[in-house]
């Protein structure tokens, strides 16, 4: 009987199908083809090494089930990958299945014979598209004032720095609310291995909404495989603000592929968040529990000694001469974050340049008295939700819970709204710690809310007397 090697493997998609999600089918499955078939041995063609390694990691089980059913006990797998050797001719490499000669035995492993040099510079399918860092020379390690509040994350990144990925710090995981530092330590890290390694490690640093808009973009051309190829390749990848990815399910699928490949291969991942991994909603349990791997450190607020050397290397780099009184005044007063404590100076230098006035104390006390009457506290997500449930007499719980009672679903879309306004959370993160909704649903409620402020006194009423409410948390 003559087998057609097509139909064959459109028999096992069609069982493979049923038996994965379709984000995973259309990953893994879909961009295969079969390519021969040579009595039972089934030769398929697969994008990449990288998507050969997963395919025998994760779905072996599966691929034996189906191709035993189609080609009997004895039936073979090969796969086949082209690879792309830039200017040379193209050569396709051929791996045998898990065994090389039967899937009934799944004991007996071939060694894998590495393919062709690729490029690890290139984005594959891009042609003459070199590795950015992204990496800004101001975050270096010369630049981070280390004291009490972050010694740990300090002394980690450091050895990571002298040993990236052969550490037992692989991966970290750096977390604290804004303007902790986060982001600096962490590009610290990524610049300081690349002045250890120059060339031989390849740094990347992405900004979570970056790395989500990346491989959506790549997913509209239908070039996932090139993105996941891109990322297996990098040997420091530093991921800023985790907790976006939230509710995006395909971007958290990949990343959570990318996560293992890189942890398997000895890559160092640096991760950051300004909340710790227990705290993280609208993410799969599966990547909070890689996360739970890292050594997770949290960033604190300053105390007054590292404040004041903060701003003594601020006053320098600025190029601004103060007295020891007016550093420590501000060091005193302003308590809140780096990112407040290096403003004020910067805000006092400003003032003094368009008064053309000498920096005494006098001039850096009203100054600073006016800055320290600022709002020194966040207004967070679940103070919106607290306020808002209490107004209206309804608990936080349900609110959290998946009630479609019309002045629950109310509630939830004005605690949306205030959120919206009041917080720089991504709409992903606001729908996944209110209620655990997708971006689309904030999107919504905010513009339900706004419509309905126009003709609604009532409500125009009810919401200006939460916002009260709320603003007096500041």
């Amino acid at each position: 009987m003559t087998h057609n090697y097509q139909e064959i493997w459109q028999n096992c998609l069609n069982v493979i199908k049923d038996n994965l999600n379709e984000s995973a089918f259309n990953t893994w499955f879909k961009p295969i083809k079969p390519e021969k078939l040579e009595g039972n041995e089934l030769t398929i063609n697969v994008p990449s090494q990288f998507f050969y390694e997963f395919l025998e990691e994760q779905y072996i089980d599966l691929l034996k089930r189906v191709i035993k059913k189609e080609l009997g006990v004895n039936a073979k797998l090969k796969y086949s990958i082209v690879i792309d050797n830039s200017n040379l001719s193209n050569t396709t490499v051929t791996y045998p299945g898990t065994n090389g000669t039967n899937l009934s035995n799944p004991n007996i492993n071939i060694p894998l014979t590495k393919p062709g040099p690729v490029n690890p510079n290139i984005l594959p399918g891009i042609k003459k598209v070199q590795v950015k860092s992204n990496l800004k020379s101001l975050y270096s390690f010369e630049n981070f004032v280390v004291g009490k509040c972050n010694n740990i994350a300090a002394a980690a990144g450091k050895m990571i720095a002298g040993s990236p990925g052969n550490n037992p710090y692989n991966p970290i995981y750096i977390w604290g609310k804004p303007g902790m530092g986060k982001t600096h330590l962490a590009q610290a890290i990524g610049i300081e291995i690349k002045e250890n390694f120059g060339d031989k490690k390849i740094v990347l640093y992405v900004p979570a909404r970056y790395f989500e808009w990346q491989f959506t973009n790549a997913a509209r051309k239908n070039s996932r495989n090139d993105f996941l190829h891109f990322y297996q390749k990098i040997d420091v990848l530093i991921i800023d603000d985790v907790h976006d990815f939230a509710n995006k399910l395909g971007t958290q699928e990949t990343f959570f592929h990318i996560f293992n490949h890189l942890h398997q291969s000895g890559k160092q991942l640096i991760l950051t968040s300004d909340r710790s991994p227990v705290e993280l909603k609208g993410l799969e349990n599966r990547l909070i529990s890689r996360f739970k791997w890292a050594l997770t450190t949290e960033l604190q607020a300053p105390e007054f000694e590292t404040r004041v050397e903060i701003l003594n290397k601020k006053a320098e780099k600025e190029g601004i001469e103060t007295s020891p009184s007016i550093i420590n005044y501000i060091a005193e007063n302003i308590t809140g974050n780096i990112r407040e404590l290096e403003g004020a100076l910067v805000s006092l230098l400003a003032h003094a340049t368009l008064a053309k006035e000498e920096i005494t104390f006098e001039f850096a006390k009203s100054k600073i008295d006016h800055l320290a009457l600022k709002p020194k506290k966040e207004i967070t997500l679940k103070h919106i939700q607290k306020t808002v449930c209490d107004y209206f007499n309804i608990t936080v719980d349900s609110l959290q819970s998946k009630n479609r009672k019309r002045d629950v679903v109310q509630t939830r879309q004005i605690a949306m709204y205030f959120a919206k306004k009041y917080t720089k959370y991504s709409l992903s993160t606001i729908g996944a710690e209110i209620g655990g909704k997708n971006h689309a649903t904030v999107l919504y409620a905010d513009k339900v809310i706004k419509d309905q402020l126009s003709y609604d006194k009532t409500l125009k009423t009810q919401i200006d007397e939460i916002e009260k409410r709320i603003e007096i948390y500041k």
